[in-house]
């Protein structure tokens, strides 16, 4: 009886241990538990409902439960459906032989499922402003999820269900006719976290890639951070691809590079931004921009296009703030140098300092007769502030090649680009002529110093009497008063003057007043001077020796000697002038040795050509208004000699003069003989009566055309002025 009965407890517990076994393994399907689960999706909403097959059970001995699962369910929210791939939830093993089936779980898996369909059916169980932006924005798309829902003990949905899978071949809409395509991605969202990973898409043919995004909602606020790069990208015009030229307003020719990015975002309930920064690893393997630059007087080769090679640059970016830092091969010109910088912003407040090395190209400071040669080691620093709506300040201009230093500090601009103030500049080097030039500028007060040992004023001087007086300076952007002291300042190829001193006060960008004088020895003054009264501006300027200023005009060779007067009057546009030089003598003029030419004056000509000719007195009233010049009247009077003369000058365009040439000894005879004027005119012998020759000039600069006729009698006028120098002499 024992045995029997012991064999009956091993054949049951095998029995219960060999379905047990059996369950757990293989489990069984049927559709009896098919209302209960239903029961507890409705627990969620009591507007779900789900479509069965025979679910399948598994058990699990060890947590007491079963594992109920089924296959090809479709589950319903009013007249929306879903086709799902599974449905699995746990039911207890009390719960079962209570025959009251209750689960703490259930997990959805879906089919692959068209993105705005499965918007559409969340919109229909709760229809939020995001999910019908969401709904606009989204194209195309298809999600695969797996949905987790836990229940507490009352059977309430709780906090902490979990939400996961993939996105693929999605595509969005964003504003101004952009789109993000080719979306491809896994998430996995758990209570008030997100996370995506394996992220890639296309935005304006550009790929991008995310390792990891997360997505956390706060009480307040949405947190988003994340890393995203990009591959090698290369763009060009040529191949009509470089749609970055509209995003950035740039003109981009091309661009090859990569980037690796980190950032953060924080966004409030009403969709602001509250915080927001970017880390950037920005790697430009080459760049081509149009150079638009007005840098073509600094850099005299400037090239079409900006070029860019081998930058790596590191940006961070913030709400409000910026920098950064970089460096690489930059082409301007024709050759690459190498930069580095730092830029900073922060609000309204841009900081920047960049250093260029300058071995292969030329720079040329023209305002100061200076070139920098290529192949020559150069360094050039700027550093400085600029403000929305009030200017730029440059803290520190440093250029420094071999000997030759220029240092500029604190140069302010203001927002049209004018110069405002400059706290000093020193400058030491030696200029296209060889010369040496070491100057100081020194803001003390409201007033500038310009002091220093030597300068070169030959080009300075160029400029004043050779430049279009009608091109007005545009430099200042207030009123200007400069003190000046030079101990040596060179005028001329060999000419010298020394212990210059004075002023120049600038108003709107006009010398309104001044005075300077200086010396070539201690008994040869030279003085210059300017002054405004009543509208009128009044500029006198002597020289005892008029070489340094008439050898400037390339149309006068060989001049010699001289001292030089000169006054101006100027009345709005209008400037009425008055020169006069004493006592010089002349090698080579082209023009006049033409003429004598042509009047078969020959004597002359020759002597003009060998020795020269001396003047007593030269003398020329003109008037000028923008960029012509009405020469009133030219009269030049020597012991060889005179010449009056009249016309017009247009700048660059055309020349225009007339006059009469005579002998000196023929006006000397004619003006000892007025009282028989008749004998004069007729003359006692064939030939007498020839005093001279009429002249014409005329023709654009680089082409003139003389024309020459002999003359009988000379008009009053000459006559007039001959007698008014003899009187004077």
């Amino acid at each position: 009886m024992i045995k029997y009965f012991i064999r009956t407890i091993l054949f049951l517990s095998l029995s219960i241990i060999l379905i047990l076994f059996y369950l757990s393994l293989f489990g069984l399907e049927t559709t009896r538990f098919n209302d209960q689960i239903r029961a507890n999706i409705k627990k969620i909403d009591t507007k779900f409902d789900v479509k069965l097959n025979e679910v399948k059970l598994i058990l699990n001995p060890l947590k007491l439960n079963i594992n109920a699962k089924t296959l090809g369910a479709t589950i319903l929210y009013g007249n929306k459906s879903l086709e799902l791939e599974t449905i699995k939830t746990d039911i207890s093993l009390k719960s079962l032989l209570n025959k009251k089936v209750s689960t703490s779980n259930i997990s959805i898996s879906s089919k692959s499922l068209k993105i705005k369909e499965l918007i559409s059916f969340i919109r229909s169980i709760k229809n939020k402003p995001e999910l019908f932006l969401l709904d606009k924005m989204i194209n195309s798309g298809y999600i695969i999820a797996d949905i987790d829902i836990n229940f507490d003990k009352f059977g309430k949905i709780s906090n902490n269900f979990k939400f996961k899978g993939f996105i693929k071949d999605a595509s969005l809409n964003l504003l101004n006719q952009n789109k993000v395509e080719n979306i491809n991605l896994i998430f996995n969202s758990e209570k008030k976290l997100i996370n995506i990973g394996n992220l890639s898409f296309d935005f304006k043919n550009i790929g991008f890639k995310s390792d990891k995004i997360s997505i956390k909602n706060l009480d307040n606020s949405t947190q988003i951070k994340g890393t995203f790069q990009n591959d090698l990208i290369n763009l060009s015009r040529e191949k009509n691809n470089i749609s970055i030229n509209s995003l950035f307003k740039t003109d981009i020719e091309k661009i090859s590079f990569l980037s690796k990015n980190k950032f953060f975002l924080e966004i409030s309930k009403n969709y602001k931004i509250e915080n927001f920064n970017i880390d950037t690893i920005l790697e430009i393997k080459g760049l081509s921009i149009k150079n638009s630059f007005k840098i073509g007087k600094l850099f005299p080769e400037k090239s079409e296009f900006l070029n860019l090679k081998n930058h790596k640059i590191d940006i961070k970016f913030s709400k409000n703030n910026l920098e950064v830092n970089g460096e690489g091969e930059l082409l301007i010109q024709k050759e690459f140098d190498l930069i580095k910088y730092n830029l900073k912003k922060s609000n309204e407040k841009y900081s920047f300092d960049t250093k260029l090395n300058l071995k292969k190209n030329l720079v040329n400071l023209e305002i100061l007769n200076y070139k920098k040669e290529k192949d020559s080691d150069a360094y050039l620093e700027i550093s400085g502030i600029y403000k929305e709506n009030s200017g730029v300040e440059f803290e520190r201009i440093y250029l420094n090649n071999g000997d030759n230093t220029f240092e500029i500090e604190n140069l302010l601009f203001n927002k049209d680009f004018k110069l405002e103030s400059i706290s000093s500049s020193r400058l030491n080097f030696l200029d296209l002529e060889n010369q040496k030039n070491q100057i100081l500028i020194k803001k003390v007060s409201d007033k500038y110093e310009m002091k220093g040992k030597y300068f070169n004023a030959n080009k300075l001087i160029d400029d004043l009497l050779l430049g279009d007086s009608s091109e007005k300076s545009d430099v200042f952007g207030k009123n200007v008063n400069v003190k000046i002291n030079f101990d040596k300042v060179l005028i001329g190829d060999s000419e010298t003057i020394y212990k210059l001193k004075g002023f120049l006060n600038f108003k709107n960008n006009e010398i309104v007043e001044g005075k300077l004088s200086s010396s070539f020895s201690s008994e040869e003054k030279i003085n210059f001077s300017i002054r405004s009264s009543s509208g009128n501006k009044v500029t006198t300027l002597y020289s005892p020796r008029a070489k340094p200023f008439v050898k400037r005009y390339k149309f006068i060779k060989g001049f010699e000697e001289g001292s030089l007067d000169f006054y101006s009057i100027k009345n709005g546009e209008l400037s009425t002038s008055k020169l006069k030089i004493y006592d010089f003598k002349l090698k080579e003029l082209p023009a006049l040795t033409k003429i004598l030419t042509l009047a078969s004056l020959q004597g002359i000509a020759d002597l003009l050509s060998g020795e020269g000719i001396r003047f007593n007195e030269f003398e020329m009233s003109s008037e000028s208004k923008g960029s012509l010049t009405t020469i009133n009247e030219i009269y030049a009077i020597g012991p060889a000699i005179s010449i009056l003369m009249d016309g017009y000058v247009e700048k660059s365009k055309l020349v225009s003069l007339r006059g009469t040439l005579v002998p000196a000894t023929t006006i000397n005879k004619a003006i000892g003989s007025i009282p028989i004027l008749g004998d004069i005119l007729v003359g006692k012998k064939t030939g007498e009566g020839v005093f001279g020759v009429s002249f014409k000039i005329k023709g654009p600069p680089k082409k003139l055309e003389t024309s020459v006729n002999p003359i009988k009698t000379l008009t009053p006028r000459f006559i007039t002025r001959t007698l008014e120098k003899i009187k004077k002499n």
